[in-house]
């Protein structure tokens, strides 16, 4: 026996353990989860009306708009995605009121100060985006204070139209028509008529996202509830977990010592994923685990092909060092032209696909790429050390048998 590879190999398993165990539950943490596992909703826009041409200059600017519209709402980790050109498919995760935030995200909010005559003073586009409510000092009722832009501008209309109305205009409909009773020389202003203090909120909020280009039209939407997201999170991570159980078990009973290294190699490849998911920031969803549970497979599949050509080695009468040096250089031809199959797809998905079938990719292309790493590397590391510390010689312990005449 040789003390030296075999306290290594103890050192590194106990390495891996140490630290999947120490951190795991950190780093899950960090994971974003998408709305199937949190609750939210999704919804999918087009952008203008049939008639327009829309541009993708138009596109970059409504998804800004949209962008400022869901950082006024507060929801952390959105995702606002171009489709199909003229489409945009906004998905937000987490717990907040979803019919409010629908709303909110589609208002166009075209704000206009118009003269008596009709003419067009200014609009939005000319306030400052800190807009605010406001309880007016004498009555209490709701306002949103306003601030332009340029204080020497509104100064000018304020005295050209001193004594007389400047109606206030919100998508079509007049909401105030105050009568400019003194020059205003700082750019400040109140808008009146919001019916509660809770509608003013909505209207500064809005003010301050700024108006959407184009008008944006619902195509379709899915929405779920924090209660059912959290329940398939729970449903999936138990038959995860059983599935993962099981193929544990499998490679232990059919190939034991070689089994056990490839279990300690796939608890490593699970807790870089993770590390891999939590660094990039990568939105788990339930088609992402799904190709998490798939990657395990992968992963597996990878340690068989490796197994039975070190079987076939031993079956040939090649003493054990000899059949996993000479079983693992056999397969690792076809284990590369699997995945490399496999990845290929992964990366068509993510180009072409949309929504789930993106994130599904992602999962995928990532899990490959670690088993890799972890599958192949690791265990065809942890197994050599093994072997090489002379500790087995009985080919029973690696599914075979019958036992080798030359077992070192």
């Amino acid at each position: 026996m040789k003390w030296g590879r075999l306290t290594t190999f103890i050192v590194l398993v106990v390495a891996i353990f140490a630290i999947v165990i120490s951190t795991s539950s950190m780093l899950y943490k960090k994971i974003p989860l998408g709305l199937d596992l949190q609750g939210g909703f999704e919804v999918l826009y087009q952008v203008g009306n049939s008639n327009q041409t829309i541009t993708a200059r138009d596109m970059s600017a409504t998804v800004a708009a949209l962008e400022n519209r869901v950082n006024a709402l507060g929801v952390s980790e959105p995702s606002i995605e171009v489709e199909n050109g003229n489409r945009i498919r906004v998905s937000l995760a987490g717990q907040f009121n979803q019919v409010q935030a629908r709303n909110f995200l589609s208002k166009e909010a075209n704000l206009e100060f118009k003269s008596p005559t009709g003419q067009v003073l200014m609009t939005g586009k000319d306030l400052e985006s800190n807009a605010h409510y406001e309880a007016d000092p004498t009555t209490g009722a709701p306002e949103v204070a306003v601030q332009f832009k340029d204080p020497a501008l509104f100064q000018a209309i304020t005295q050209k139209y001193l004594g007389q109305p400047i109606s206030i205009w919100l998508n079509g409909r007049m909401i105030d028509n105050p009568v400019i009773k003194d020059v205003i020389t700082n750019g400040q202003a109140t808008i009146s008529g919001s019916s509660s203090a809770q509608a003013a909120i909505q209207l500064a909020e809005l003010l301050n996202a700024g108006a959407l280009p184009f008008p944006l039209h619902e195509l379709s939407s899915t929405s779920v509830g924090p209660t059912l997201g959290q329940a398939a999170l729970h449903s999936t991570l138990l038959a995860g977990a059983i599935g993962v159980a099981l193929i544990f078990l499998f490679m232990i009973i059919m190939y034991r010592v070689p089994g056990l290294i490839a279990v300690v190699a796939l608890i490593a490849y699970s807790y870089v994923l993770l590390a891999v998911f939590a660094g990039m920031q990568v939105t788990l969803t339930l088609t992402g685990l799904a190709a998490l549970v798939l990657g395990i497979g992968m992963a597996v599949d990878a340690n068989i092909i490796t197994y039975e050509r070190i079987k076939d080695e031993l079956r040939s009468g090649k003493s054990l060092q000899s059949s996993v040096i000479a079983g693992q250089r056999k397969a690792i031809r076809t284990i590369l032209d699997s995945n490399v199959t496999t990845l290929i797809a992964g990366i068509v998905m993510y180009g072409y696909g949309t929504g789930d079938v993106r994130g599904f990719a992602v999962a995928l292309i990532a899990s490959i790429i670690v088993s890799l790493l972890t599958a192949v590397l690791l265990s065809r590391t942890l197994l050599l050390l093994f072997i090489k510390a002379n500790v087995v010689k009985n080919t029973w312990l690696f599914g075979i048998s019958r036992k080798v005449a030359n077992p070192s």
